[in-house]
């Protein structure tokens, strides 16, 4: 299945800037190494959240249980970086209670 409405998938910039490509969070620094060996950087972080919103609309989706802040779902698919380089991504969405455009809330290696 598709992400519900991908075509107005919301990726939050602090989200990736801040935390996806950051070298110094707490978590997100792992990912930041992930993401950097396929070409991205904190400096021109609109690459990744453009990459993002494309993955949502062309990735395979499901459903996961439900949650009370909303539906939430994971999405897989290829992620090919500014070098070339691609890996497999994982990317989980949540359409919150009210609205209906799917909203970023995190990617991993997948």
């Amino acid at each position: 299945m598709k992400l519900p409405d991908a075509e107005r998938a919301v990726v939050d910039d602090a989200k990736v800037r801040d935390y996806l490509l950051s070298p110094s969070h707490p978590v997100g620094r792992f990912k930041a190494q992930f993401f950097a060996r396929l070409g991205y950087s904190q400096d021109e972080w609109e690459s990744l959240a453009t990459d993002l919103k494309r993955h949502a609309f062309d990735g395979e989706s499901k459903e996961l249980d439900p949650s009370p802040y909303g539906r939430k779902f994971e999405t897989r698919g290829r992620l090919a970086g500014p070098t070339g380089r691609a890996a497999d991504l994982i990317c989980i969405w949540i359409i919150l209670v009210g609205t209906d455009a799917p909203k970023f809330v995190t990617a991993f290696p997948g």
